[in-house]
């Protein structure tokens, strides 16, 4: 008799990493790409290799709690014991707030809303924030204040693809996320790319024009810009008379920025920013889109605004065919702030200090709105005053990898070292989840069902594919586990995630982002569902503002903004500009992708890029090993010269752990409005690896 192996079961479902959120089939571990709008088909090298981390050999699989100074295994009711019973000491010493709790973009909608209930009711602390901060908080604020809500793409990504011309700035998605890059062909194909990086990326490379400002001063080209387009009479007056406000405010600063000045402040042709004007403005269809290099500044809300500026004096928003949007970065990145693991709200994009907020949100929660914490910390501030005076003792962390990811690493490293109580969920020993008191081995993306909202705001169904090994649990679970520990009742935090999901949409009921008409029902049936939603009737809204704007008259805003230039200018003993970014092999903080031997092999340490003749004045070559050192700390990298880079810049990815982590250097320095750090620009000096210059 001969035995055969039942069939693998082939699922649709997502790929792990960024907001593209790739359609991918998993028959086992094996993958495969399967047809989806935002990547038609295609994968980079990341999705094709996701399946490797559903079988590493680092995976952890039992709780491990620290013993005299070592993390040794130990049974779940231990270990959640523990966590509870220390909880409890630390708030009855410095009250509900002496907890924290931070979460990740790339958590699924329900974890980050379980995630943020846990923190008000079981925890009853201000104190949440999550990565996210560190990702498009920027864009957010820019958008809620121009357009009165904040959808990354408030449009198909695939209306991109009919663009005469796109306008990227601050974004190489080419690295990033490849496969969007199809929907830039035709673009591409008629002349129509204008980049702008301070890098020549692979992205910059397919562009007819790339404009290659000093970092820092992308708010000052986009002035020159706006400028040049009133100047030469091919601003959209009429759109502009009847969709906005406040152009006339803006007006009298960028009246000030014309593109010769604009030139000797950021090192771009005023010509080519005369050419930029007159392309988008000439064109049928134009978008502009920003990301992360534009946004991650300590002025990135406003950068961001002159950007949302040029695009409503062009008359892109809300109209068919054109728009101005933001390349989210993490997986959630979208639905992650939307749901109430962000340190000012509330499911649905509520405001937490709104009262009608307050008092839906905690109807459905079953509390008194009263008992609800008002807004806690923001990201990094949060981080800074962990183990001071006035700051959290403990933290619970789910998602998130602060201690490579955060700016001024090795100060988050301090305080986290400062806690009495540090508590990590991963599925790996991430380098935060190794300093940790408490370790706890949860599910990886295919092991589990949940929601993602991608970079378009379509919510998607992520399914199991696999189950995960013996002794790992869901974030759901453990939040569970933890709020019937605290006293709560067992019902008030389910582990089903479709449970969760449903009560998710009674909470976003009314409110900007509502999900109320999502159902798993409708996602298992293939329905394209972009948020709002208001009801299992409603079709979802795919293209937003084509009527009327967010705000309560339904006109746009112009924000007035004046470039201020980095926080922290070059001088003599730091003459060079820092910037940090992602390459196409590895993933955020790279907890996943170092973890993946095909991707580590490409690159497997951090490097830094520079310009021959700044390498050589430091007396560097091509392969040595340098010192790149800020005022806050230093990193060992190896030296790559790029003829195409600035001779003032140097570049280094930030995925890279210990000595060669990126944001060793950089500036924590906060955009007021977002609260977003400067990731990228600081004052840098480079060396040789014993000091030498």
């Amino acid at each position: 008799m001969t035995l055969t192996a039942e069939p693998q079961v082939t699922v649709a479902t997502h790929c792990p990493y960024c907001a593209l959120q790739c359609g991918m089939s998993l028959s086992g571990t094996a993958v495969a790409p399967r047809e989806f709008p935002a990547n038609g088909g295609g994968l980079c090298q990341k999705g094709w290799t996701s399946g490797s981390l559903l079988t590493t050999p680092a995976r952890l699989t039992t709780p491990l709690v620290r013993v005299e100074g070592e993390l040794v295994p130990a049974t779940w009711d231990d270990a959640l014991d523990l966590i509870a019973r220390r909880i409890t000491e630390v708030q009855a010493g410095h009250g509900r707030d002496g907890v924290a709790v931070f979460g990740g973009g790339g958590l699924t909608n329900e974890k980050s809303y379980l995630l943020g209930k846990f923190a008000r009711v079981a925890l009853g602390t201000s104190q949440i924030d999550y990565n996210g901060r560190f990702c498009m908080s920027s864009a957010a604020a820019a958008g809620n204040r121009a357009f009165g809500l904040d959808r990354g793409l408030p449009f198909p990504l695939t209306d991109v693809g009919d663009a005469d011309a796109v306008l990227l700035v601050g974004a190489n998605p080419a690295e990033t996320m490849p496969p969007f890059m199809q929907h830039l062909r035709k673009a591409i194909d008629s002349g129509g790319l204008v980049v702008v990086d301070p890098r020549r990326t692979p992205t910059a490379e397919q562009a007819r024009l790339h404009l290659a400002p000093a970092p820092g001063t992308d708010l000052a080209l986009a002035l020159g810009i706006l400028h040049a387009l009133v100047a030469d009479g091919l601003a959209a007056m009429s759109y502009v008379d009847r969709r906005t406000r406040g152009f006339e405010a803006v007006w009298q600063i960028v009246a000030r920025w014309w593109p010769e000045r604009v030139e000797r402040i950021t090192g771009v042709a005023a010509a080519d920013q005369r050419r930029v004007a007159t392309l988008l403005a000439k064109a049928r269809s134009a978008y502009i889109l920003t990301a992360r290099g534009t946004e991650q500044h300590a002025s990135g809300s406003d950068t961001v605004s002159a950007w949302i500026n040029l695009a409503l004096a062009l008359g892109l928003p809300g109209r068919a065919g054109s728009g101005y949007g933001c390349l989210t970065g993490q997986g959630n990145g979208q639905g992650g702030r939307e749901h109430g693991q962000k340190a000012d709200q509330l499911p649905g994009y509520r405001k937490i200090d709104d009262p009608a907020a307050r008092e839906h949100v905690a109807r459905v929660w079953g509390v008194d709105p009263a008992s609800l914490p008002g807004p806690g910390r923001s990201a990094y501030e949060l981080l800074d005053a962990l183990g001071t005076e006035s700051g959290p003792k403990a933290m619970l962390v789910f998602g998130s990898n602060v201690v490579v990811s955060g700016p001024r690493s090795a100060h988050v490293a301090e305080r986290l070292k400062s806690l009495d109580l540090l508590v990590v969920a991963d599925f790996v020993l991430s380098e935060t989840a190794a300093m940790a008191d408490v370790v706890l081995p949860v599910t990886q993306w295919a092991e589990e069902s949940g929601t993602m909202t991608n970079l378009e705001g379509r919510i998607l169904l992520r399914r199991k594919a696999i189950d995960a090994p013996d002794g790992v649990r869901t974030d759901l679970e453990v939040l569970n586990g933890l709020a019937q520990r605290l006293g709560q009742p067992a019902e008030r935090f389910p582990i089903d995630a479709e449970i969760v999901f449903t009560e998710l949409r009674e909470a976003s009921r009314g409110g900007l982002a509502d999900y109320s008409g999502v159902t798993y029902g409708r996602l298992h049936e293939g329905e394209a569902l972009y948020w709002p939603v208001t009801g299992t009737g409603h079709a979802g809204t795919p293209r937003m503002f084509l009527d009327s704007f967010a705000h309560a008259d339904g006109r746009a805003r112009f924000v007035p903004v004046e470039h201020r230039g980095p926080a922290e200018p070059v001088d003599d003993e730091y003459p060079l500009i820092a910037t940090t970014g992602r390459v196409l092999q590895h993933y955020q903080s790279g907890a996943q992708t170092r973890r993946t031997d095909e991707l580590n092999a490409l690159v497997p340490e951090v490097y830094v890029e520079v310009h021959p003749d700044t390498a050589a004045r430091s007396g560097l070559a091509h392969g040595d090993w340098a010192r790149v050192v800020s005022r806050r700390g230093e990193t060992t990298a190896r030296v790559r010269c790029v003829a195409s880079m600035r001779p003032d810049t140097v570049f280094l990815p930030f995925h890279f752990p210990g000595a060669q982590r990126a944001n060793l250097l950089t500036n924590p320095a906060l955009d007021p409005a977002s609260r977003m750090p400067e990731f990228k620009v600081c004052a840098v000096r480079l060396t040789t690896e014993d000091g030498a210059v």
